[in-house]
């Protein structure tokens, strides 16, 4: 049984964007940030093989400008937040970049983000026949006008976004299709707004003014992470007492605050109370989510659909497929271990409620949010229940267990 209070983390999507923009400032800034992950350390350590200087202290990071270093070697690790959003800075640039990963990034597609940056000065070379990485990137990205399709990543779009206002000549980004996960692109444009940058924005168009120059205040903060916190509240509102999420922003415009919305759907009773969010012990029961713009949440979500009553119904969620590992099959595969039913569409996910028991050893694929979710679906059986490389928890929230326990959980390493 977990009870209690917890701080998330701060959130690895604001800090990615607060770094980009920091590192292609013209002054020294100080961006605070209690603690980090592997997702974040990617986007840093990316940053100075670009040629900044940035440090991180265990409280905050300061962070001097680039001076552009040529053929620098980008590890990427997992993250493909840093992957995509460097390319087109590293194009931009010119800073003739490798770029390399670990994990499944180098099987997820970039194809849509190549095409458009290759139409515009970038050549590539791929060093392996059967993988997207490694992959060096040649040239300078020149401005003009893009198209990018809006369903499958809104991060070749955020990419373009911090790359394109520092071209000589102007630029416009159509969106083909529509854009899925739009609260991270206002994540984006609220970060370069920050830094004086100007983007204009209507419908499925960007319009971006050449010859900016990125000036971030000299002391940010980045807030907490809505994601992490997602967890918490599943688990309050599926458990036997309530969880206190403190140091939560509830206008952030992290996409993932949504948490509190989809869970009251469901019935939940969750009470905010200026940044704290406690989730109550709540009688769930069956509804249908569009997870367009909340993807992340998908996993935890199911969670709370195998103890709701009846049928929950999941759209908008193929593009889950192409993250970490293929998420409808991890999640398919971790309810089923629990004995719980669900079945999945071409871009829907159905799960049935019911009884959970620990059927069988979890498998987290090696991806972060499955194996957060096995835990917080753990509290829902008897049984103890075993998740095989639960350690990749570290790619977003390191202390993830050490907060489990802290609320009552108990955790042991075999």
């Amino acid at each position: 049984m977990l009870s209690g209070a917890v701080s998330p983390p701060p959130s690895k999507s604001q800090a990615h964007r607060l770094l980009i923009c920091a590192a292609l400032g013209t002054e020294h800034c100080s961006i605070a940030c209690s603690a980090v992950n592997d997702d974040i350390l990617a986007t840093m350590n990316s940053l100075n093989a670009l040629g900044a200087d940035i440090k991180y202290d265990g409280t905050s990071f300061e962070v001097s400008p680039i001076k552009v270093k040529q053929g620098g070697l980008l590890d990427c690790g997992e993250s493909g937040s840093t992957l995509r959003f460097l390319m087109s800075v590293a194009a931009v640039l010119g800073a003739d970049a490798t770029f390399t990963g670990s994990g499944k990034l180098p099987y997820r597609p970039n194809g849509p983000l190549c095409e458009a940056l290759a139409a515009h000065g970038i050549s590539f070379e791929r060093m392996c026949p059967d993988a997207e990485l490694p992959l060096a990137c040649k040239g300078k990205l020149h401005g003009g006008e893009f198209q990018l399709p809006g369903n499958i990543s809104s991060q070749y779009l955020t990419g373009l976004l911090f790359a394109l206002p520092l071209a000589a000549e102007s630029s416009r980004v159509d969106i083909i299709d529509e854009l899925t996960s739009a609260s991270y692109i206002a994540m984006t444009i609220d970060a370069l707004k920050k830094a004086g940058i100007i983007i204009e924005e209507e419908k499925n168009r960007y319009t971006i003014p050449g010859g900016q120059q990125y000036c971030l205040p000299g002391n940010l903060a980045v807030e907490g992470d809505w994601s992490a916190a997602a967890f918490w509240l599943v688990a309050g509102v599926v458990g036997k007492s309530p969880i206190t999420v403190c140091g939560m922003d509830v206008n952030s415009l992290q996409g993932d605050r949504r948490i509190i919305e989809h869970l009251r759907k469901m019935g939940a009773c969750i009470v905010e109370d200026g940044s704290n969010v406690t989730a109550i012990p709540s009688h769930l029961f069956a509804t249908e989510i569009d997870c367009s713009d909340t993807p992340d949440l998908v996993p935890v979500l199911s969670v709370a659909a195998a103890a709701a009553e009846g049928q929950t119904l999941f759209t908008n969620v193929g593009r889950l497929r192409y993250k970490e590992c293929d998420r409808l099959a991890a999640i398919n595969a971790m309810l089923s271990a629990f004995g719980i039913t669900s079945q999945i569409g071409d871009d829907t996910l159905l799960v049935c409620g019911g009884d959970a028991k620990s059927f069988a050893p979890v498998d987290s694929f090696a991806d972060h949010r499955i194996a957060m979710s096995a835990a917080i679906m753990s509290l829902l059986s008897d049984a103890d229940s075993v998740i095989n490389g639960a350690e990749c928890v570290a790619k977003s929230y390191p202390r993830f267990f050490e907060d489990f326990v802290a609320l009552g959980g108990k955790v042991l390493k075999i």
